[in-house]
Parts: C-alpha cells; sequence; structure tokens
C-alpha cells in the first residue's frame, strides 16, 4: 500500500475540530482520538469507516471471556484471542510504514507499531471491563493489568506475550542501558499516549523531506492537545516556509520569537532572521 494522503481543507477542518474537542473533554476517549488521526491521515477513511472501526473493537471485546479473572488471567486472554487467534502483533518492517501509526490500518493488516497494536489492546480490553491500561517503556510501550502491587505487563508487539519482571528489564535496558525504575511502570495518560503517536508520525515523516504534508498536521493535531512543548509552534512555522507559505511561516516565526525573548534574547534574535529570510523569498 502507498502512503496514505490527507482530506482536503473543509474536511482536515472537521476532523480538527473534532480532535480539539475530544482532548479538551473531561474523560477523552484514546480510540476516538486515534482514529481522528487516521482520518486526518487517510482520505479514504470516511464516516462509515470510523464507525466500522469502532464496531470491530466492539465485536473483539465480544469474543474476550466474561470477567476471566486476575491481572494474570486478563492478560492471557488478550493475547489467546488478539495475539494467537487473530495475530496481531508487529515486526521491524512495521516501523517503516505510516500505516503502522493508523489505528484503521492495524485493525486491518493486523501488524503496527508497539504503541499502536497497545492502543488496540487497551481498547479492547477496556470494552469488556478489564483493569487496562498503557505503559510507556522508554523505547517500547506496553500494556498493564491490574493495581501496581499486583501489575501485570504484556507485549502486544510480540503478540501479547505476558512480560516476566526479567522481560520488563531487558526491554528498558536494551533501550537506554539504565535499569528499570518503578516510576517506569506507571499508567500512561491517554493524551500522552496520543502525543506519542504523532511523535512517531512526525518521526516517519522527518525521514521522508518529500512528505512535509504529514509533518504538518501532525504538528497541528499536537497543537490541539491541551499540553504540548512550545517548540511545535517553531516546528509548524519552519514546515510553513518548506511547503512554500512564505508569509504564513514567517508571521509564526516572529510570534514564537517573543515567546522565546523572554528566556533567550539570542535565540530569539537568531528566529527573527529567519523570519526575515522567509519574507525574502517573496521577492
Amino acid at each position: 500500500m502507498c502512503s496514505p494522503y490527507p482530506p482536503p481543507p473543509d474536511r482536515s477542518a472537521e476532523l480538527r475540530r473534532r480532535f480539539a474537542e475530544e482532548a479538551r473533554s473531561g474523560r477523552p476517549d484514546l480510540s476516538a482520538l486515534c482514529l481522528l488521526v487516521s482520518a486526518a491521515a487517510d482520505r479514504t477513511l470516511d464516516e462509515a469507516g470510523l464507525d466500522a472501526a469502532q464496531a470491530e473493537l466492539d465485536r473483539l471485546a465480544g469474543q474476550l471471556p466474561f470477567r476471566p479473572g486476575g491481572p494474570h488471567a486478563w492478560a492471557a486472554a488478550l493475547r489467546d484471542l488478539l495475539g494467537e487467534r487473530y495475530g496481531f502483533r508487529g515486526a521491524p518492517a512495521d516501523y517503516r510504514r505510516l500505516d503502522s501509526s493508523l489505528l484503521h490500518e492495524v485493525l486491518r493488516r493486523r501488524r503496527g507499531l508497539p504503541i499502536l497494536l497497545s492502543v488496540l489492546w487497551m481498547e479492547v480490553a477496556r470494552r469488556a471491563g478489564a483493569p487496562v491500561y498503557g505503559v510507556a517503556l522508554p523505547g517500547h510501550f506496553v500494556v498493564g493489568f491490574g493495581p501496581q502491587d499486583e501489575q501485570v505487563l504484556a507485549d502486544p508487539f510480540a503478540g501479547g506475550r505476558v512480560l516476566t519482571g526479567t522481560d520488563a528489564e531487558l526491554l528498558v535496558a536494551g533501550a537506554t542501558g539504565a535499569p528499570l525504575h518503578p516510576s517506569m511502570l506507571t499508567p500512561a495518560d491517554p493524551l500522552d499516549v496520543v502525543q506519542r503517536v504523532l511523535n512517531n508520525i512526525r518521526a516517519w515523516a522527518a525521514a521522508r523531506p518529500e512528505r512535509s504534508d504529514v509533518s504538518l498536521w501532525a504538528v497541528e493535531l499536537s497543537l490541539l492537545l491541551p499540553s504540548h512543548p512550545a517548540r511545535l509552534r517553531y516546528e509548524r512555522a519552519q514546515l510553513l516556509v518548506q511547503r512554500g507559505d512564505f508569509v504564513t511561516g514567517a508571521v509564526e516565526l516572529e510570534a514564537y520569537a517573543e515567546v522565546v525573548a523572554a528566556v533567550d534574547e539570542a535565540a530569539a534574535e537568531q528566529v527573527r532572521g529567519q523570519a526575515h529570510a522567509a519574507r525574502a523569498m517573496l521577492n
């Protein structure tokens, strides 16, 4: 499959409005937010497609045993259903595909990045009543079941393999070279999960300059989250200039320079210089 392309401006604006509304609601719906990211990426994903993806999550949840037991039993039930019966898992090649970060495509292909497979695990388990949450280990997202003192971890990228304490330590050591710290095992906030999904998409696009369209919409969705790094405004301004929107990019750079000036005047002056250079490109 070729990499998807964003929908036309009117549709994109409506999707962003809905994304911002959901992100700022009292209890943001993780599957809804991830599917809105999918729709922002793929112009072929219409309302019927969004509804079908939610219905598929419901269908999968309906095939889980009724309250199988404690955290370990829930983890095993998800592994048996999603990993073994349906074959959801990841492979190294999935890191090179944009659709590995899009929930509707993960549902279709049964392949994806660790965080998207974890979203799938969480959303199916949550619908079935499991005590489930995401765990953002450094470099590798997994799923947790149960309270901290009874926590069971599973790795959806490995088909839902239930992790021992040693497994988790090896994952962290492989990613960071540092030991596992208990703070790494706390439940991830849904909005942090969405931000991490968007970060992955931006990283994919950054390696492909011809897909600056993907970089732009991913940054713009990130800016709609209630909490986001201020530097994303600078990244958006640079992308606008790169894509030929010199005036808007220059205005954004100048606005960012005013923010930076409060803490680093030298850096602010450098950004103003970039704004001046962007305006000069109009000549």
